[in-house]
């Protein structure tokens, strides 16, 4: 098969090393791409965006089968566009992909279909919301209703923080992502990521993660898009994935269903989990990351035959197969990020790093100038490990972090934390 992935992330670059591991696989682009998935694939430059240009590039290449890797393009109804084609298409419609691109929309579902999740109210006026934290008091959660790149959510500690959020987001501080907000009850517990392959009928559970968000040690500092992750996660048990199943997740997809707006592909679970309840704190209509680098990195080859079953409705005859292992990713980050950064220093010592089934640096945001790798972007690499045991998986993670050279970088040293004590 041909295989085209929208997509220029870690994310991507995971996706596209295991969708090479598929002897389905004959031959892979990857557009936009990135330094690393050039080393492994075909890269092709054009807007993914705009639905009818990727219609046109796979006519002309003879693409098979498209996965879109991030949130924007489904958004913009790229998979739609695609499937009026006659195109087989990983990611859901732009109707179905609101489930991202709302968070209002999402709290609408949840209570459609009784789905536990944090209280909430929805807000186009600032005067309204700055009521509405006054009356609440905090802590309390302010987010950006619209897309806004993992960064818009605020979690106030005070009320003058709340409202100072408030103020932030109709300020247009997040473009508008902004323009609408959704301010939630503070939802105390451990949080955690659920992945769950979607056909429009059924649902399979492909894995659990936990990821840090915050910028600094101990989970400290801003909310970045993400500074690590390890799965599976502890404290989503067998147990609690159920309920959260049988809670959350079918009945949202029955509620999509009936509204006309069936779902298929990933759905990114977000969830709190409080003496053994989870409630939802978010939806994602696409692999996190870097959450997918550890998914990806446990799943292999099999990954390709589990996103095609979702694309062509035989998930029901599908059965995900795991080791006992454990994968953490670190992510190596440009100074100063998530605020001001410099682009275009060089990376050295990748060269010399081991590229395994156990061992992978998959590359976020990088370009070769000039034959070296250079930083283009905030989160830059995802430094990637399996190991028999979590604390395995963090020796080697922090082993090829160390083989590095990298003076303008920085990286979290205590990726998994929470689950290592």
């Amino acid at each position: 098969m041909n295989i085209l992935i929208l997509g220029s992330g870690g994310r991507e670059h995971a996706l596209a090393w295991a969708v090479m591991q598929n002897p389905k696989c004959d031959k892979l682009i990857v557009a936009p791409g990135n330094a690393g998935i050039e080393a492994i694939a075909d890269c092709a430059s054009f807007d993914i965006m705009d639905g009818a240009v990727v219609v046109g590039f796979c006519e002309e290449n003879s693409i098979d089968f498209v996965i879109i890797g991030p949130e924007a393009p489904l958004a913009a109804g790229v998979a739609d566009d695609l499937r009026s084609a006659g195109f087989k298409v990983f990611g859901p419609s732009a109707a179905a992909a609101e489930l991202e691109a709302s968070k209002a929309f999402t709290k609408e579902i949840c209570d459609a279909c009784n789905a536990p999740t944090a209280a909430y109210g929805h807000f186009t006026d600032a005067d309204a919301a700055r009521a509405y934290v006054a009356e609440q008091g905090a802590p309390i959660v302010i987010k950006a209703d619209g897309l806004a790149a993992g960064k818009g959510v605020i979690i106030a500690m005070t009320e003058a923080e709340a409202l100072a959020a408030v103020d932030e987001m109709f300020d247009g501080s997040f473009g508008a992502a902004g323009a609408e907000v959704v301010i939630e009850e503070f939802m105390e517990g451990e949080e955690a990521s659920f992945f769950i392959l979607c056909d429009g009928e059924e649902v399979l559970p492909i894995g659990t993660a936990q990821d840090h968000k915050r910028v600094g040690e101990g989970d400290t500092g801003p909310n970045t898009g993400g500074m690590g992750a390890y799965s599976p996660a502890p404290v989503l048990t067998d147990a609690i994935a159920q309920k959260a199943l049988v809670e959350i997740i079918r009945p949202t997809m029955a509620e999509m269903a009936k509204r006309g707006t069936p779902y298929q592909g990933v759905l990114y679970a977000g969830l709190m989990i409080k003496d053994g309840q989870p409630r939802l704190v978010e939806y994602n209509v696409r692999f996190g990351d870097p959450e997918c680098q550890v998914l990806m990195m446990r799943l292999g080859a099999q990954a390709f035959d589990l996103i095609q079953a979702a694309a062509e409705g035989r998930l029901g005859e599908m059965r995900v197969n795991w080791a006992e292992d454990h994968a953490i990713t670190v992510v190596m980050a440009a100074d100063g990020y998530p605020g001001t950064y410099d682009k275009g220093s060089v990376i050295n010592g990748l060269d010399n790093m081991p590229e395994d089934s156990a061992n992978m640096v998959f590359h976020a945001g990088t370009a070769l100038k000039d034959g070296a790798v250079t930083a283009t972007g905030g989160r830059v690499l995802n430094v990637t490990a399996r190991g028999a045991s979590l604390a395995e998986a963090q020796t080697r993670a922090y082993k090829m972090v160390d083989g590095i050279d990298w003076p303008e970088g920085f990286c979290r040293r205590d990726i998994g934390w929470r689950a290592l004590g």
